[in-house]
């Protein structure tokens, strides 16, 4: 899981990200102890957190039409030198009125619209396909977990100077700026005139792609109401501490930072483990998970346990979060990147605005009572999610796919084939986007000795223990897959659609099929025997795609499949292991080629 650190790029905008969010956190403690030390009321923090949302709803649909326009690399270096500024000015101009403090977030926060979707969008292109799940789980210890050492600093800095706080989060953006100029990323360019009809045509095309893709629309519904909760909840945390539970400021950034630690502990399990559950799947969890939390959190009685509660929910928030921007990455082209996650972002700062303001209700309501409510919403919202196209599964649907499965023993294999063409290549790359590194010779001898099946529903396409020499991609459909128990039962239940591809363990090493594969709905797949899968292994691209996805789906099976899989060829897995000149690696027919290249 930590291949994805062997790339440079990654490896800066990592660093670049965790050293500046440090900062940033020290800021953002220093700024809401420091309003509630002049005015003592929930109200007032609400207020500094919206200073903090409101320029999204100015600017931010603006800077995704900038992102997409423009080059997202020097869009990030100048955001960053500008934050710089601006913090540093901080400890100057409060000394007039803290007034000003309210003015810097406000136009910190507006340059930050242009640097959030910038990032997001220049992701997908520093990490392959592969290594996007993982590199999103560590991009997100670095922008969240980080915080725990900036929470814990700021506590401490509060019997200090809070100025300390400001002048350090200034040195991190510059830092940040730094590591981002060395990053190579491929720069935008404006295929159009830059003027106002163009400008609104390509925001209108961006609300479009956002609103009409089933799953991203789903996405934005089921985490409105989470956003709104997320609000409520950051404005109430430090007065429910400091006030109801009688903690100490340090208690409180200790309670941030610990949270924080826990974030980082489940983004790193969600970097392991990501792929064994649907995205979709990994937020209900998630959304669920934290609400029990954020139940108990609002009933503790002692700050201790109200720590303790509060980490849990800290702990569960990486699979929602990170299953989220996977979604976005995955599901958005990249031309429209900037846009769609402006126009997320904006919608998460109007709800976090919303939950904000909702918290001013603290000064008058229990916040034990509007703790557990944020905490019900987000249980609302993990049901929500179970319904929503592309994203929850319901229980019906696992029932039949688990009863497809267990009539694979007896179910008909036979499928409508006919040969393979050009057309079947290009619609398979253009969402296995790894097979577009092909020359024009390679991907004609990939569809010379493919064959493509038209299977029904229900009909077995492996079943395990069957020997076979050939791999599946499948190009439409929908295809369930499991490994069958001693009593009937399946585990490692899973489901392939457009652009997956499975029996790859078998075609590689020779071993016997080892799981079922069964259509749920009528499926085209892609065949490829095993000697035109082993000439693409070469390939650096699809080569590491083919292994991690192989070493990952062997991870899942334990102790009970060993004896199954001893007959696994260890040779042959070493031999794939082992790195090779690519001229060795290739046919014999394309020789000739690869020297000239």
């Amino acid at each position: 899981m930590f291949a994805v650190f062997r790339k440079r790029d990654f490896s800066l905008l990592w660093t670049a990200q965790l050293v500046s969010t440090i900062g940033s956190s020290l800021t953002d403690l220093a700024a809401g102890i420091l309003v509630y030390r002049v005015t003592g009321s929930a109200l007032s923090v609400g207020l500094m957190l919206m200073a903090t949302a409101v320029p999204s709803l100015v600017v931010g649909l603006l800077a995704g039409v900038v992102v997409d326009r423009y080059d997202r690399k020097r869009i990030m270096i100048a955001t960053d030198l500008i934050r710089a500024a601006l913090v540093a000015s901080i400890p100057f101009l409060i000394a007039y009125d803290v007034a000003f403090l309210y003015l810097i977030v406000l136009v910190a926060s507006g340059v930050k619209q242009f640097f959030d979707p910038a990032e997001q969008s220049v992701l997908p292109d520093v990490a392959s396909e592969e290594e996007l799940a993982s590199a999103n789980a560590f991009l997100s210890i670095s922008s969240f977990g980080s915080t725990a050492i900036g929470f814990a600093a700021a506590g401490l800095l509060a019997s200090i100077s809070l100025d300390l706080a400001f002048w350090f989060d200034a040195a991190t953006f510059l830092f940040s700026a730094v590591c981002i100029l060395f990053v190579r990323i491929a720069p935008n360019a404006a295929q159009e005139a830059t003027n106002v009809r163009a400008v609104a045509d390509n925001l209108r095309a961006g609300i479009r792609t956002l609103v009409n893709t089933p799953i991203l629309r789903s996405t934005l519904i089921v985490f409105a109401p989470v956003l709104f909760a997320f609000g409520l909840w950051n404005v109430l945390l430090l007065p429910f501490a400091v006030k109801t539970l009688g903690g100490t400021e340090f208690q409180y950034g200790l309670q941030e930072g610990l949270t924080s630690l826990a974030f980082v502990a489940g983004s790193l399990i969600m970097a392991k483990y990501i792929e064994r559950l649907a995205p979709g799947t990994w937020i209900v969890i998630s959304l669920a998970a934290m609400g029990l939390a954020g139940i108990f959190y609002g009933s503790a009685q002692n700050i201790w346990f109200a720590i303790f509660y509060v980490m849990l929910s800290g702990f569960m928030q990486p699979p929602s979060s990170i299953s989220r921007s996977l979604i976005l990455q995955r599901n958005t082209p990249r031309e429209f990147r900037g846009r769609v996650f402006s126009a997320f972002f904006v919608s998460r700062d109007i709800l976090f605005l919303l939950g904000m303001v909702a918290a001013g209700l603290a000064d008058v309501i229990d916040i034990r009572l509007l703790i557990v409510a944020a905490s019900l919403v987000l249980i609302g919202a993990a049901a929500l999610a179970q319904l929503m196209p592309g994203l929850g599964r319901p229980a019906a649907e696992w029932r039949r796919a688990i009863q497809l499965l267990r009539t694979a023993p007896s179910a008909a294999t036979t499928a409508l084939v006919r040969p393979a063409a050009m057309a079947d290549f290009d619609l398979l790359a253009a969402h296995l986007t790894a097979l577009t590194g092909l020359d024009q010779a390679r991907r004609q001898a990939f569809v010379d000795s493919a064959t493509v099946r038209e299977v029904e529903p229900g009909t077995a396409v492996i079943k395990q223990g069957d020997a076979s020499d050939s791999a599946y991609f499948v190009l439409a459909g929908r295809l369930v897959a499991g490994v069958p128990e001693p009593d009937g039962a399946y585990r490692s239940l899973s489901t392939m659609v457009t652009g997956d591809f499975f029996g790859e363990i078998a075609a590689l090493t020779g071993s016997p099929r080892t799981s079922n594969v069964l259509a749920e709905d009528a499926s085209t797949l892609v065949e490829v025997p095993a000697a035109s899968l082993r000439a693409l292994m070469d390939v650096p691209a699809l080569g590491s795609l083919f292994m991690s996805t192989l070493t990952e789906r062997l991870g899942r099976t334990t102790g009970a499949d060993r004896p199954r899989l001893s007959g696994l060829d260890q040779d042959a897995l070493r031999d794939l292991r082992t790195p090779r000149p690519a001229v060795e690696a290739l046919p014999r027919t394309y020789h000739d080629e690869a020297a000239v290249g």
